[in-house]
Parts: structure tokens; sequence; C-alpha cells
């Protein structure tokens, strides 16, 4: 997941992990969340044959395929995309978008079996806005969700908005239930802009603590080497 995915993300990782795993992928808007979740897991099913889901609130597939295409991260048809359009547009405050996947996963589990090993979604502060008006006790909620996605074996990565030097969660325990926290964000440095992706945390795995910088070229993302201020 770690080590033969994203170019030069091994700079970052000793050791890779297993699942299950929850990862919180957190930073700010423009720091290629989306887009850095999407290539590690097209690259990570190309390379084993297994197949993941990638679930976005945040736009139609068709548009997130085309802003993917656009920074040279090709589709694999191991990783399926599927968006809640469907769901938009009706009275929202009764759609349970949190028991809506949790059913997806189960189907994709029972379709796919063993090789249903990877899951993403983006993002958990739109699943939030969404269900704000919703009645239920979200935290008890996202513990469960949790839950299940580790009874299910997936390594899931949830994407997560976050300001610079905020905290690294929104209800208050997401940080604490999750196995890894990615921080990507942005760096003003000698009159430019850096992105930049740094290990927070991760659980049984041995991994650089440093900022490296990322770049995005025509062949999707890379990971450069540490950033010194």
């Amino acid at each position: 997941m770690f080590t033969n995915t994203v170019r030069g993300l091994d700079k970052l990782f000793n050791n890779d992990i297993k699942a299950p795993k929850i990862i919180l992928v957190s930073g700010s808007p423009g720091s290629m969340k989306s887009s850095f979740t999407y290539e590690l897991l097209t690259k990570y099913v190309e390379n084993t044959g297994e197949f993941g889901l990638f679930a976005t609130l945040e736009e139609t597939t068709e548009s997130h395929l085309n802003n993917m295409e656009s920074i040279g991260i090709a589709p694999h048809t191991n990783l399926q995309v599927t968006d809640y359009t469907d769901f938009r547009g009706e009275d929202e405050e009764q759609v349970d978008y949190l028991m809506f996947t949790e059913n997806m996963l189960k189907y994709f589990k029972e379709k796919h079996g063993n090789k249903f090993t990877t899951f993403a979604f983006d993002s958990l502060g739109a699943l939030y806005s969404l269900m704000q008006n919703n009645g239920n006790d979200m935290r008890r909620r996202m513990y469960l969700f949790f839950k299940t996605l580790r009874e299910l074996n997936l390594i899931s990565l949830i994407i997560i908005e976050r300001s610079i030097d905020g905290e690294s969660h929104l209800l208050g325990n997401e940080g604490f239930l999750s196995d890894g926290i990615l921080v990507m964000g942005l760096k003003r440095k000698q009159g430019r802009i850096v992105r930049y992706l740094q290990i927070e945390k991760m659980r049984a795995t041995s991994h650089s603590m440093e900022a490296h910088a990322i770049e995005v070229g025509d062949s999707g993302i890379q990971v450069l080497g540490p950033i010194f201020d």
C-alpha cells in the first residue's frame, strides 16, 4: 500500500501495513487529498489484482474521474468509483448515508470476497454536514462504522478536512479511533507554495516524521525529499 504505489512514498515508510487499518487522510483544501488517495488505491489494485471502492460525496463520478485524468492518474477497472448523487435533491434529512455506506460495503464484500481489500471515503466532513439534522448519536455511530470497517478486514482511507495546525478530528474521536493519520498541506517556501505530506501517526509501522514535498506532474503525484525550514 505504501511502498509500491505513489512514486517516492517509500521514502516515508520503512515497512508496510496490513489489514484491517483505518487511516485518516487529513489536510487543507488544495492539498491533493482526494488525488493522492485515488492514485494510491489505483496503483495498489493494479499491482495486486485486488478490488477497491472509492466513494465520494464531494462530486460526481464523472467529475472525479475527469479531474484525475487531467493530472495523469488513469482509472483502473479494479477500483470502482461511486457517488451519492442519486440521493441529492431528495429530502436529505431522511437519507441515512452512513447506513447506505455500510450496506454498500457489505454488498461488495459478498460479491468479491477476500479480493475486496481497500476502501476510500471522500469525505467525512461532507457526511457530517449532510447528517447534521439526522438526530442520531454520530459519535457512537462513527465508532460502530469504524468497527464495521475492521470486521470487513479493509484498509480504509477516510478523507477529512483539516486547517493548518488544526486537530485531526471533527467530532472529537476520529483521530483516536483511527490507526493512522496522514497530513497533507501547503507551505510557503522561498516565495512559492509547496505541497507536502507528513505522517502524524501510523500504528505497527516504522516511518519518517518529517514533512516531504510532493509535486503533481503529467503522470500523477510524486513524493520528493524532506522540507527543511
